[in-house]
C-alpha cells in the first residue's frame, strides 16, 4: 500500500484492509455478502437513510406550495438534489470517508419526524427493513397538511470493477402532491442513481455518482445526468438537469429549463431566457431527524437494536462493535431457522409487496426506464401512534 494508503488506515488495520481489498479484487458476485473491516463500518444502521430524502424539510413542504405543473416540477427537482449531499457525502464530511452502513435485521424500524417550523407542517418519516436477503428498505414520508407524500423502496447490487466498487441502485420512488385547493393527487416517478465507490486501495472510499436518472409526472420530466471526476478530468459531483413538457401530456412551458452545478454544494439554471440563477444551495446547516429515546423503543427500532454496536464504533472499540454485531447476525439466522421449521414467514409490519408498480409502469413510459416493470411495497398508512 502506499503512504496515502498508510495516512487513511488506523496502523492497526492496515493489514486486514490490504487482505480485504484483495478479496474485493477476487471476489465475484453481489459484494454485500461481504463481511468490510470494523474500522469502515457507519455506526449507523442502512435503514436511517431515507431520512436523507428530507434533512431541508422546507424544500419537501414547499412542493405543495406550488401553483402549476411547470412551478411544482421545478420544486420536485429542488428538494431532490438537495437531498443527495447527505445521501452520497455526509459520511466523507463527519467521519473522514465513505463508510459502509450495518445491514438492517427483517422487520427492523425507524421513526422521527421534522417539527413544523414557519407553518410548513410536521413532516414524519417511517422506514422497515422488509428485506434481509436481498437487503431492501422501504419508507414512507408525509407532510400532511401540505399534501406531499414519498413512498419507495431502495436495495443495491455491487460489484467491482477497475479498482472501484460499483454500487447498481434497485427501486424507485413515488412522490404523491395532492393540491390544497382541491383536485386529483398528482404523482412522480423518481429513479435512482448509480453510484461508483472509489478511493478503494486508500482505504478512503468516496461516491460519485454515475449515469442519468429521471423525475416523471405533472405533464414534466426532469433528466438529470451526473458526470463526476474522472481518472484525468472532470470535477467531483457534478451534474446537469433539464426540465421540459411530457410529451403527448399536453403540458406547456415558458421554456427549457436548464440546471448544472455540483450537486453537494450548489447549482445555476437557465431559464426563459435568463441565466446564471441561484438553483440550489445545501451548504447552509441541515435539519436532523427528530426521533425519541431509545429507552422507549422497540427492541427492533434501528438505534435500540445497534445501540451497543455503534457505541463500540464510535469508541474505536473495533473488537466490542464486531462482537455485538455478531451476536445480532446469529440471533437472525435463528429466526429465520426457527420460521421455516414452523412452517412460518415473517409479517411486514407496514408494507405490503406487489409485484408490479402501476405508476412506475405509467410515468417510466415516458422516460423508457430499465426494466419496464418493477414491483413496490405499498404503505398500508398505518402510522404508529407516536407520530
Amino acid at each position: 500500500m502506499s503512504e496515502q494508503a498508510g495516512d487513511a488506515v488506523p496502523a492497526a488495520q492496515r493489514g486486514t484492509w490490504t487482505s480485504f481489498v484483495k478479496s474485493l479484487a477476487g471476489f465475484s458476485g453481489d459484494l454485500s455478502s461481504m463481511t468490510a473491516p470494523p474500522f469502515i463500518l457507519s455506526p449507523t444502521s442502512l435503514t436511517e437513510f431515507p431520512a436523507y430524502w428530507c434533512e431541508r424539510p422546507e424544500l419537501f413542504s414547499a412542493i405543495g406550495d406550488a401553483k402549476n405543473d411547470e412551478d411544482r416540477a421545478l420544486a420536485v427537482l429542488k428538494w431532490f438534489i438537495s437531498t443527495l449531499k447527505g445521501q452520497y457525502t455526509s459520511r466523507n464530511e463527519s467521519m473522514g470517508s465513505e463508510k459502509k452502513p450495518l445491514n438492517p435485521v427483517l422487520g427492523e424500524l425507524f421513526y422521527g419526524y421534522w417539527p413544523d417550523t414557519n407553518g410548513r407542517g410536521q413532516t414524519d418519516l417511517l422506514v422497515e427493513q422488509v428485506s434481509h436477503h436481498p437487503p431492501i428498505t422501504a419508507y414512507c414520508i408525509e407532510n400532511k397538511s401540505k399534501g406531499v407524500k414519498l413512498t419507495g423502496h431502495n436495495a443495491q447490487k455491487t460489484s467491482f470493477s477497475s479498482g472501484s466498487i460499483i454500487v447498481k441502485q434497485i427501486g424507485h420512488a413515488v412522490l404523491t402532491v395532492t393540491p390544497n385547493g382541491g383536485g386529483a393527487p398528482i404523482e412522480y416517478l423518481l429513479t435512482l442513481p448509480r453510484l461508483r465507490i472509489d478511493g478503494i486501495w486508500y482505504g478512503s472510499p468516496y461516491i460519485e455518482l454515475t449515469d442519468t436518472t429521471f423525475i416523471s409526472g405533472g405533464n414534466f420530466v426532469s433528466t438529470i445526468e451526473y458526470k463526476g471526476k474522472g481518472y484525468f478530468s472532470g470535477k467531483s459531483h457534478t451534474f446537469k438537469a433539464t426540465v421540459s413538457p411530457a410529451p403527448g401530456t399536453g403540458g406547456s412551458s415558458s421554456g427549457e429549463h436548464v440546471i448544472d452545478g455540483l450537486w453537494h454544494t450548489s447549482s445555476k439554471f437557465s431559464s426563459g431566457g435568463k441565466s446564471g440563477l441561484t438553483f440550489h444551495n445545501v451548504e447552509a446547516p441541515k435539519e436532523e431527524v427528530t426521533v425519541g429515546s431509545v429507552d422507549n423503543m422497540e427492541d427492533f427500532e434501528s438505534r435500540k437494536l445497534w445501540k451497543l454496536v455503534a457505541q463500540g464504533i464510535r469508541q474505536s472499540d473495533f473488537d466490542a462493535a464486531s462482537r455485538e454485531k455478531t451476536k445480532i447476525e446469529n440471533d437472525q439466522r435463528q429466526r429465520r431457522k426457527d420460521e421455516q421449521a414452523a412452517g412460518t414467514k415473517w409479517e411486514l409490519k407496514h408494507f405490503k409487496h406487489v409485484d408490479s408498480d402501476p405508476v412506475y409502469e405509467r410515468l417510466g413510459k415516458l422516460v423508457k426506464v430499465v426494466p419496464p416493470t418493477e414491483d413496490a411495497y405499498i404503505f398500508q398508512d398505518n402510522w404508529p401512534a407516536k407520530n
